[in-house]
């Protein structure tokens, strides 16, 4: 089943080179896509804001479930930003609808690190991640990393790596005194100019 996902991606990615990313005549193809990326825990971003991009050029083809689906992936890949990226290529008026608003505020949570009110929340909505394979999982590999994070004053670069700091592990400095003497480094000079 591996090979036809990769197969699957493969076709994907070639609709999505040139005009055809904007032919809604594929939207049927993205969504399925979708709807794969969902059941075999796979996650390809730049399929799903193309299927966004689609629903924003072509409202009435604006399907509530498949968004739901790239919202919920979205959030399996944090703390990338694409949650937030997905988010804004959504109009307000469907930011509205039910299934929609639940996955903002869990989003939300999640993003403010309030983890406890998250799961409390999802287990209340149990139905949203319904489809969405290795959904808590790649959530709670999220959290873990957060609570560790605040736990012992870890911080995070613009990078996304993660820097870890306690007393014990500290770097120490040392000097070093060398000393080289002229012979040595005579030879290295010479064959420099």
């Amino acid at each position: 089943m591996a090979s036809s996902f990769e197969q699957m991606r493969a076709n994907v990615g070639k609709l999505l080179r040139g005009i055809d990313r904007y032919n809604p005549e594929n939207l049927a193809t993205l969504e399925r896509y979708v709807e794969t990326q969902a059941k075999e825990n796979a996650y390809d971003l730049e399929a799903n804001l193309a299927v966004l991009k689609l629903y924003q050029f072509n409202p009435a083809y604006f399907q509530t479930h498949v968004t739901s689906q790239i919202l919920l992936k979205a959030l399996t890949n944090l703390p990338h930003t694409d949650f937030t990226l997905c988010k804004c290529m959504i109009d307000q008026t469907h930011q509205e609808e039910r299934p929609i608003r639940q996955i903002l505020y869990l989003g939300n949570l999640l993003e403010t690190c309030h983890f406890q009110s998250f799961w409390t929340s999802l287990e209340e909505n149990r139905e949203l991640i319904d489809g969405i394979t290795g959904f808590e999982d790649s959530v709670r590999k999220y959290t873990q990393v957060k609570v560790w994070m605040s736990k012992y004053g870890w911080t995070e670069n613009e990078e996304g790596q993660i820097f870890i700091y306690n007393q014990e592990e500290s770097v120490k400095p040392k000097n070093i005194v060398e000393k080289i003497d002229f012979e040595s480094v005579s030879s290295i000079m010479a064959t420099s100019q």
